[in-house]
């Protein structure tokens, strides 16, 4: 007849390495079940199993602040034409599948040519087997900037690119690494575009923001925070006019049309400031930036 057996494992308590498979090598499990038959070959059934390693962004190593910078000449030898500059910053380093990661940038382009800036994550996947190592990098998300001409500046002010879905880092395994990180650069015609790489670490927890846990987190976002004065408008607006905040109607309703006229001789008899008019509508709003 039809007889069913329930079996359980427990997992390993040390961490396992997140299930992958990528281009020269794979890490797989499977549950495997096999039935003994007497006189008879054995019979067996497997099915994969899917195993994660929770990576928790939140944790203070990933959400530390990543700067780079970088200069280069353009040209060579005597017929130079002048350096380009890049300066690229991102919030934190550790995100997740479907994040949109928001880049600080800013260029300046001292050059004679027509550059063009875009940003990229980069996928590296490592082998090690026998003492030897292979490498197979490739491009998983990018976005492009406007082209910038000749003595001009760009700012990226936040500029978003999206987390495609794709294998969390894989950072403690001995045989298979899957790394990303974050690539700034900018294609200049005729000579090597310039980049900059900044370390990402792709999790499994989302980040939850600052808590009481992560007060001494603070004091890491301290350092360096002149990234956030690119988000400032570069001319404030002017506050708003009393006649905006006070309706021609509710002044009319205050003021007489003709005010009647004022005996001089009657004014030297009567303090001053009983022909102030008394102060009827509240004073416009304080002007803050924003």
């Amino acid at each position: 007849g039809r007889h069913e057996f329930p079996f359980s494992f427990q997992l390993p308590q040390e961490p396992l390495v997140t299930s992958f498979t990528g281009k020269y090598g794979s890490i797989q499990y499977y549950v495997k079940a096999i039935l003994e038959r007497p006189a008879a070959p054995d019979q067996s059934v497997q099915t994969e199993l899917q195993v994660i390693s929770h990576i928790d962004v939140s944790s203070p190593a990933l959400l530390t602040p990543v700067l780079r910078s970088q200069e280069k000449m353009v040209g060579c030898w005597f017929f130079t034409s002048g350096p380009v500059s890049l300066s690229a910053k991102i919030e934190r380093k550790g995100y997740c599948n479907g994040e949109a990661i928001p880049i600080y940038a800013e260029i300046e382009n001292c050059s004679s040519r027509l550059i063009v800036p875009k940003a990229a994550i980069f996928q590296t996947q490592t082998y090690l087997a026998s003492g030897k190592t292979k490498t197979f990098r490739q491009m998983v998300a990018n976005v492009r900037g406007n082209h910038i001409a000749s003595g001009s500046t760009d700012t990226w002010n936040g500029k978003t690119l999206k987390i495609p879905p794709v294998s969390p880092s894989i950072l403690d395994c001995c045989i298979i690494r899957v790394e990303y990180s974050l690539a700034v650069y900018i294609h200049i015609p005729g000579a090597k575009k310039l980049m900059i790489e900044m370390p990402l670490v792709i999790g499994t927890i989302p980040c939850i923001g600052f808590s009481s846990r992560n007060s001494s987190i603070t004091s890491q976002f301290s350092m360096d925070m002149s990234w956030l004065a690119l988000t400032m408008p570069e001319r404030p607006e002017a506050p708003p006019n009393y006649a905006d905040v006070v309706s021609e109607e509710e002044f009319s309703r205050h003021v007489p049309a003709y005010p009647p006229p004022i005996d001089c001789e009657e004014q030297l008899c009567c303090p001053v400031f009983a022909y102030i008019q008394e102060f009827r509508f509240q004073p416009p709003p304080l002007y803050s930036e924003v």
